[in-house]
């Protein structure tokens, strides 16, 4: 059951809609003196405002923009006698849910307090999961300690709450729309819609429908109107993920709806304005598909006003180990499994890798690992035969991503890895060793022992 707060200056009206609200379950707040209402709606705290627009001291415009700033997720539904095109277009630009004129049929009134409180209920918790996803879109929470990832922090940090349009360049899987979602959920969109496509995945004229609706009758199918995905942005975020996969005709018109900053939905002749933030990915180069004559050179600057580049996974091979733990800890949550660990050996195979599918690969790898394991311990032999291979066959081509040096042997060059990774271990521990020991799943023992150090008292206690 919601509140329904009803606002019309004729008492027949305020009865009506009253009648047609109790009817559904609500509860009805009637109004005849929009001032009156004013006073006391927040105290109310209503899910649902029904005004009319044409009052004597207090108009509904003004409701609307009261509701808008005093109260979280409360729509409003204006109506009309005296009502055209323009007032309609005003009524939806200001934020109402629905413009209704009058005389409306009951049927009618009630399908729409149906829909808004609907509507109303999955905003909250739309909010509600926002705020959990917002925690993980942190760029604190993108793991990755590395110099080139740092890079990346900082730049979202700083043009985060800007309206800029951002071009995030990277190869496949290597986290964009992660970083979209950083971009979004730290801005002061975050409470908004972020609204993503891939536009490599539905056809040209599919997409351009998509991306901003269609009237009824526009081609074979269109029965009815509807609004594309830039609408449903309205106020929020758009995210084109491989932008570079759209046809030339398409291009132009998003350049349009960039610079003019309206759309045309396909088959209409109207105009509407919008206000999204727009933020775009490619895993192609955009000025080497603009030489080539396939990518609008303007839409390139249009959507590269900001550039951010995410670095490959083997330009970061340091952040492997973060990411394996991140991804042992995500897996227990897929099944009543205990969490596994995974023995250095094989960590520096995996940082032996080229990864041509990047951080995706990776989670894949150690997905597939974890399943084939006989026991809780990742080993160098549950790891896919492609990334054992690679680090036993040695280099491939010139930056091969971290394989085997000539002339070393494999076994001395995971010697001097697993070295590397255990100090690294002990580092991010503050130089705990009995918690590095555990997280590497070795004990204490095994760990002096890997450092060379006979007994833990030789070696000092652990800090």
């Amino acid at each position: 059951m919601a509140k329904i707060v009803i606002i019309d200056d004729e008492p027949n009206i305020v009865e009506l809609v009253a009648t047609a609200c109790k009817e559904l379950g609500h509860e009805a707040f009637p109004f005849v003196k929009s001032e009156k209402a004013l006073a006391q709606i927040e105290s109310i705290a209503p899910q649902l405002v029904i005004s009319d627009i044409k009052m004597d001291k207090v108009d509904g415009f003004e409701i609307l923009r009261r509701v808008k700033a005093t109260l979280d997720n409360c729509q409003v539904i204006l109506m009309t006698g005296f009502g055209n095109e323009e007032i309609a277009e005003k009524s939806i630009a200001e934020g109402a849910r629905y413009y209704i004129r009058k005389p409306f049929k009951i049927s009618e009134m009630q399908a729409r307090v149906k829909h808004t409180i609907e509507f109303t209920d999955t905003a909250k918790e739309r909010d509600t999961l926002k705020k959990v996803v917002k925690r993980s879109a942190n760029p604190e929470n993108i793991i990755g300690t590395s110099p080139k990832m740092d890079e990346v922090y900082h730049l979202i940090r700083k043009v985060a709450d800007t309206d800029s349009t951002i071009l995030i360049q990277g190869e496949s899987g290597t986290g964009k729309e992660l970083v979209a979602r950083a971009l979004h959920f730290n801005s002061s969109r975050q409470h908004l819609p972020f609204v993503a496509i891939n536009c490599s995945a539905l056809p040209e004229n599919l997409l351009e429908s998509e991306l901003f609706g269609h009237k009824k009758g526009s081609f074979t199918g269109a029965v009815s109107d509807k609004a594309g995905l830039f609408e449903e942005a309205e106020r929020g975020t758009i995210f084109l993920d491989e932008v570079n996969s759209m046809a030339l005709p398409l291009q132009t018109k998003l350049l349009r709806v960039l610079q003019e900053r309206q759309l045309r939905r396909v088959g209409d002749t109207k105009t509407l304005p919008i206000n999204v933030r727009v933020l775009a990915a490619t895993n192609e180069s955009l000025l080497e598909k603009v030489k080539d004559g396939k990518f609008r050179e303007d839409l390139y600057y249009r959507l590269c006003v900001i550039p951010i580049e995410l670095p490959a996974l083997h330009e970061r091979i340091e952040d492997i180990p973060l990411l394996v733990q991140h991804f042992l800890k995500k897996l227990p949550a897929n099944g009543d499994q205990t969490p596994k660990k995974i023995e250095p050996k094989a960590i520096e195979i995996l940082q032996t890798y080229r990864w041509p599918g990047n951080v995706r690969e990776l989670e894949n790898a150690i997905e597939r690992a974890c399943a084939l394991c006989d026991d809780n311990v990742i080993r160098v032999q549950d790891l896919p035969p492609q990334i054992v291979k690679q680090a036993a066959d040695g280099p491939q081509e010139p930056g091969g991503g971290g394989a085997l040096p000539v002339g070393k042997k494999l076994d001395d060059f995971i010697t001097e890895q697993e070295r590397r990774f255990i100090d690294e271990t002990i580092k991010q521990n503050g130089g705990n060793r009995d918690k590095a020991a555990k997280m590497l799943g070795v004990s204490i023992a095994t760990l002096y022992r890997k450092l060379g150090v006979k007994t833990a008292a030789k070696a000092g206690k652990s800090k």
